[in-house]
């Protein structure tokens, strides 16, 4: 019986290690097949029509395989990060094969500011004189946003335009805490650092609701303004038209001068025939995916602009290519700035903030590369609190109007779960200790006194800091940062007129600004930090997509409330965090 056991356990050992060998075989070869498959040439014929269709979320950068962005869907496919997005377009406007471009725009689930820079550099192919037409069967507003730049737009029959104004709206999870007996102890700078009352409030306090507002309709009025300039309605009409829901039929939209006419998609391929003079059968459309594999001439001088990315929540350790770690993004700074051929820095944030020390370990690397090497911050959709301490290192900031940014401030978040365990589970805790503080800070007894005492002096001495770092930074007086610290969130437009930012513009703009600042007249993009490897990352990423497209399914429209929820639970500790959960609708 031993023996039958004992070769059974060995066969089955057996057949095991053979599968994992079978499985790595399959997946290089997959990944061999892959990479194969995008290294090939695309020739681009005359009389070519770019064809960009946005469904997935757009990140900062491509990924290092350019496969797996989006297994979060349920499929493989290869998604293109802004950086690629932008150079291609722009390319596509010099390109002498390239006769226009068509856009297919339903819904775009991306950020305001990402929008306004596609938008900006569709502008800029509008200005070689070629056409972009623009179709949906319906249109989000993002997704009418960003559409609105083309010189003709059409919409299904049975189609309409959420065309409404933004709605902010904020979770607050005071009353769930409260029958789970747990408390959020909370200490904190700045009369607008919000980011705590959902934990201690049930409603937006009177600040909050003012910030709220202000940067709202800031956001609001930019979107209005640019789609005025495109489409020629003033911005009381295009207010009138979101008042009313006037957009919500297609004829509707198309009599408000929205759109310009509602067609079926077979008539809308009619309306490119003639645009081509040419069959539609015999135009040569090429999609934005399949444009990023021509190849294009590039320089072969070692002179390098390196691009930073700087993306996600900011915490200690290694962090990964959606979250900043300050251990590695620190080491790929130290290494750009050691690095001989690196000339000038483009510091791309995109990250609402988070750990205090994290953000300032960043900063100091920043500030010792921004010593040898010119440093140009590009913000993205959001560079705030955290993320807007990082940037106090440059010698110019861009960002776009839409920007969130500021909320120069800092909170405490120690959570009290001991009347949790007691009351909800039965369990209680005991203690022994050296000394009288050793417990701080404690999640299983409330806070006493002095450690209230305490937290509050550490609060007020990193907000103290942070008034420091952008003092000298922004070359204002302490005083006049916190006038327009205390936590409050500006949008770009502000940002600008408080002198917390130099210029509107994109990642481009701030790459351009690169290239003149440090003299090159010729260079290559070096873009970091180094991505982790595709092997890896299939592997994480198989395993987050099948939970991740299990909860979607499961929850639903509240999928995004729960993971606030979850991130909002996490707080420990010191932060410097955008005091806002931010969703526009």
């Amino acid at each position: 019986m031993k023996d039958f056991f004992k070769y059974m356990l060995a066969s089955m050992l057996g057949i095991f290690l053979i599968g994992m060998i079978v499985f790595f075989i399959f997946i290089g070869l997959f990944m061999g097949l892959m990479s194969y498959a995008e290294q090939q040439e695309v020739v681009i014929k005359e009389n070519t029509i770019i064809r960009i269709d946005f469904k997935d979320a757009i990140p900062e950068r491509t990924a290092k395989s350019g496969i797996f962005s989006d297994l979060t869907s349920g499929s493989l496919k290869r998604v293109l990060g802004l950086n690629d997005i932008l150079k291609n377009i722009d390319d596509a406007a010099t390109d002498e094969n390239v006769k226009g471009i068509v856009l297919n725009l339903n819904i775009i689930p991306s950020g305001t500011s990402t929008l306004e820079e596609i938008r900006d550099a569709l502008l800029r192919f509008k200005e070689s004189e070629k056409f972009i037409l623009c179709y949906g069967e319906y249109m989000t507003q993002g997704g009418y946003y960003l559409g609105s730049v083309a010189d003709e737009i059409y919409i299904h029959p049975q189609g309409f335009v959420d065309f409404k104004g933004l709605n902010a709206r904020v979770m607050f999870l005071k009353g769930m805490l409260d029958k789970l007996d747990i408390d959020m102890q909370i200490v904190r700078h700045g009369k607008f650092k919000s980011a705590v009352e959902p934990l201690i409030q049930k409603e937006m306090s009177p600040e909050n609701r003012e910030q709220y507002n202000s940067f709202v309709n800031a956001i609001w009025n930019t979107i209005l303004n640019d789609i005025s300039d495109s489409r020629g309605l003033s911005v009381i009409e295009l207010n009138r038209i979101a008042d009313e829901l006037i957009a919500y039929d297609a004829a509707d939209a198309v009599e408000a001068g929205l759109i310009d006419a509602a067609k079926y998609r077979d008539e809308f391929r009619e309306i490119i025939s003639r645009r081509m003079d040419a069959e539609f059968d015999d135009i040569n459309f090429v999609s934005l995916n399949q444009y990023d594999r021509v190849i294009r001439d590039f320089s072969i001088t070692s002179d390098r602009i390196a691009v930073i990315y700087a993306t996600g929540e900011i915490g200690g350790g290694q962090g990964n290519d959606q979250t900043i770690g300050s251990d590695r993004l620190a080491k790929t700074i130290l290494k750009t700035r050691e690095d001989e051929n690196v000339k000038a820095v483009v510091f791309r944030i995109n990250s609402p903030g988070g750990d205090a020390l994290a953000s300032d370990v960043i900063l100091r690397e920043m500030q010792l590369l921004q010593a040898e090497k010119p440093v140009i911050v590009s913000m993205g959709n959001v560079a705030a609190s955290g993320g807007y301490w990082i940037s106090c290192a440059s010698n110019k900031i861009f960002a776009d109007e839409t920007t969130l940014t500021g909320s120069i401030g800092v909170f405490g978040v120690i959570p009290y779960f001991g009347d949790f365990m007691e009351n909800k589970l039965g369990i209680t805790y005991d203690y022994v200790a050296t000394n009288e503080n050793s417990g701080f800070p404690p999640i299983m007894r409330p806070l006493s006194d002095y450690e209230r005492e305490t937290m509050q002096r550490k609060v007020e001495n990193i907000y103290d800091l942070f008034l420091e770092r952008v003092s000298d930074s922004r070359n204002l007086s302490t005083e006049e940062v916190d006038l327009i610290g205390q936590g409050r969130v500006w949008s770009g437009i502000h940002a600008k007129e408080l002198g917390l930012i130099d210029d509107f513009g994109g990642l481009y703009d701030a790459i351009n600004a690169a290239i003149e600042i440090s003299g090159l007249d010729e260079y290559r993009l070096l873009e970091l930090p180094v991505q982790i490897d595709p092997i890896e990352q299939l592997f994480n990423e198989i395993t987050a997509g099948i939970y991740t497209r299990a909860l979607k399914a499961e929850m639903g429209p509240f999928y995004n409330d729960y993971i606030q929820a979850k991130s909002v639970l996490k707080w420990e500790g010191v932060q410097a965090r955008l005091p806002v959960l931010l969703n526009l609708e």
